[in-house]
């Protein structure tokens, strides 16, 4: 223990100097790696600090506790079981912070949601889905700005794309992805049956430029005139832009700002994102024999959790989680579920860890 920590303080001080350099913010990438770098150290060498400190009191507890008679050996034995407890508390607490950590966590965040089976319904829980977690970003006090929204006939979305900035976004957001299932009486339904929907939502940690570079040859930029639900026209310019990479296919469209270099701006965004993501699972595929870090499966096709309005229920089906409060959920009231996503991702790592 004593070996590893002086290995982490030395690294700690390395990193507080290369961070007090004054050319540091030129290079605001290398900034953001090296703070966030800091900040594990930093929790990492308290903690084994405190771990040591707390091995030394039981130490002396124990030699007082057989030292002495009577009141005082009682007070010892008392001092012998709070020292056991922090070693204990302390342990645990280690064994979390030297879990690998998510490459991903401090990333600005894209959150993409589609109405995908039941028609306008699927819409109109699209939508459902959109305000709940920009609720939950404003609970969260995340930055949010809203990227593309594209309105349905019936006030529902086709589909809505926004960026989050938090610091914890990515950590509490990522498990969100996948296929979200509601069974309710539709609006559109004259004879009160329950029917059952979905929606899909997908979660990308947003790429840096000089991580994604894309090859002006690689891309195919078309420009049209933006619409709105019902085919009619929002604005009399060629503003809305469409991009298509061509060795994937991968196409992002975008049409909410009146400035064609906008929509360019955002559909360049959320293009690098994706294909960072999509380099991300390709190399979570080819390890995904070796290594139990996913939630789940992961698959995107996965209906990851069900909204029951009749019955006021949410239910996550990767963690078997049921909460009767939907109500409050989709008022943004979301860091019961996300809370026991995490721990179940860290159990998941603990035991890998340990096998």
């Amino acid at each position: 223990m004593l070996e590893r920590l002086s290995e982490f303080e030395a690294e700690y001080e390395e990193v507080l100097a290369r961070l007090s350099r004054p050319d540091i913010g030129s290079d605001p990438h290398l900034l953001r790696d090296l703070s966030r770098r800091h900040k594990e150290l930093e929790a990492l060498v308290r903690t084994m600090r405190e771990l040591e400190s707390a091995k030394s009191d039981l130490t002396t507890a124990r030699q007082l506790h057989g030292e002495s008679t009577g009141p005082e050996r009682e007070l010892a034995q008392e001092e012998v079981e709070a020292a056991e407890s922090s070693i204990t508390r302390l342990e645990a607490e280690l064994r979390l912070l030297l879990l690998p950590k998510d490459p991903n966590d401090g990333r600005n965040v894209i959150v993409e949601i589609r109405g995908a089976e039941g028609g306008e319904e699927a819409n109109l829980f699209a939508k459902d889905l959109f305000d709940m977690y920009l609720r939950y970003a404003e609970r969260r006090s995340w930055r949010v700005e809203i990227l593309d929204l594209r309105p349905s006939d019936l006030n529902g979305i086709d589909s809505g794309t926004f960026l989050v900035r938090g610091e914890d976004a990515w950590q509490r957001l990522k498990h969100e992805a996948g296929t979200h299932r509601v069974q309710r009486v539709p609006v559109t339904e004259s004879q009160g049956r329950v029917h059952t929907s979905s929606a899909t939502v997908n979660v990308l940690p947003e790429a840096d430029e000089v991580e994604v570079e894309l090859d002006p040859n690689d891309l195919r930029i078309d420009v049209y005139r933006s619409t709105g639900p019902g085919g009619q026209s929002v604005n009399t310019t060629d503003s809305a832009v469409r991009i298509t990479h061509l060795p994937t296919g991968l196409v992002v469209a975008m049409q909410d700002e009146k400035s064609q270099i906008q929509n360019r701006a955002r559909a360049m965004q959320v293009l690098r994102a994706r294909l960072y993501e999509l380099e991300r699972s390709r190399q979570e595929a080819a390890l995904a024999s070796q290594r139990k870090a996913q939630v789940g499966t992961g698959g995107r096709s996965e209906k990851i959790r069900t909204y029951n309005f009749k019955e006021n229920r949410v239910t996550d089906h990767r963690v078997n989680l049921t909460l009767y409060k939907l109500d409050k959920v989709l008022m943004g009231d979301l860091d019961e579920l996300a809370d026991a996503l995490i721990a179940d991702e860290r159990i998941r790592q603990l035991d890998g860890a340990s096998a």
